[in-house]
């Protein structure tokens, strides 16, 4: 599971950039998740940045929620599931 947006990192346009939890750490007060921000799939991450989201301890597995989370960011708008 990943994300897929045209983002502005570093003062760079990736098309297309592929965005993927990489860690995740939590308990039922909430979640602090890494995320990664590729080129690609293959290529390692040109950038990290840590996001905090809530987590329903009874609802889906941690970083599908983690995703659903960070789709309702102004930062992540219109980003496609891969």
């Amino acid at each position: 599971m990943a994300l897929s947006k045209t983002i502005e990192r570093n003062g760079v346009t990736i098309a297309s950039a592929y965005i993927r939890v990489s860690s995740y750490t939590g308990n039922k007060n909430g979640m602090e998740v890494s995320v990664g921000f590729h080129a690609s799939e293959a290529q390692p991450a040109f950038s990290v940045s840590l996001y905090q989201c809530p987590l329903d301890l009874n609802g889906n597995n941690p970083i599908k929620q983690a995703y659903e989370h960070l789709k309702t960011l102004p930062e992540f708008a219109g980003a496609a599931d891969v």
